[in-house]
């Protein structure tokens, strides 16, 4: 009797470990999928706040010809044409990308997020915010102070950064899926602009040359670490809009 006790337990033992192995590890597997739908109901619920402030906004408008934060638009438009004319200055420090160039508050737009970014072939919609710094690249796309404000227009080159290999969500962890034509969408705080990667490049992380305008071009630039896991390279995607895009 007292062999067979001691089997029994042994076997519950047994038992007991194997089950929270399988447990251990079933968790591993889950970890991405569930820090993925979090993400994403995050996102949407991001979303959600900044589509609300638009249609407030919308309802002051005088004029249906006046789109919503009409003041926001032409101050960002003006800060791309010197971004143009002065052939992006602000550049010159490595760093001066980190931090947001202007404060949206100031114009009645709350927090940091500026639009929405939207890659239906790699099924993903992240929030942009303003500045390249770590704690926004935890949250979403970013971007690049110093480059064009992702409103549109000719002149523009608007670079968006985001993680790659980065477990809370996949952000642009798929890019090589890119291929040309396909759709790339900013919505913005007054409307939805249509891009199409043209373009595709692995360049060095000190190749600065992605980061600027191209005359007579309206584009955004996706850039993110390569290979994946690894930061040694860049993989950037160039995308451009056509006039009435």
């Amino acid at each position: 009797m007292k062999r067979q006790g001691k089997k029994s337990r042994r076997g519950l033992v047994i038992y007991t470990v194997a089950a929270i192995l399988f447990l251990a590890g079933l968790a591993v597997i889950l970890y991405p999928s569930i820090g993925a739908m979090q993400y994403r109901a995050q996102v949407d619920d991001q979303k959600d706040r900044f589509e609300q402030q638009v249609a407030a906004e919308a309802q002051t408008v005088e004029t249906e010809s006046t789109l919503p934060f009409e003041e926001l638009y032409q101050e960002l438009k003006h800060r791309n044409e010197l971004l143009f004319e002065d052939n992006q200055k602000e550049l010159s420090d490595p760093f001066s990308y980190e931090q947001p160039g202007i404060d949206l508050q100031e114009f009645g737009l709350e927090g940091n997020v500026i639009g929405f970014l939207s890659v239906p072939k790699m099924d993903i919609e992240l929030p942009i915010l303003l500045g390249a710094n770590k704690l926004n690249m935890r949250e979403g796309a970013t971007h690049l102070t110093g480059t064009s404000y992702p409103i549109g227009g000719e002149n523009t080159n608007c670079v968006l950064a985001a993680h790659r290999a980065y477990p809370k969500a996949p952000m642009f962890r798929d890019i090589e899926k890119l291929e040309m034509g396909d759709e790339v969408i900013v919505r913005n705080f007054r409307e939805t602009l249509t891009y199409r990667v043209v373009e595709k490049r692995i360049v060095s992380p000190a190749d600065g040359n992605l980061l600027f305008i191209q005359e007579g071009r309206d584009l955004v630039t996706l850039v993110t670490c390569h290979p994946y896991g690894s930061d040694k390279q860049r993989y950037v995607v160039f995308c451009e809009r056509d006039a009435g895009g």
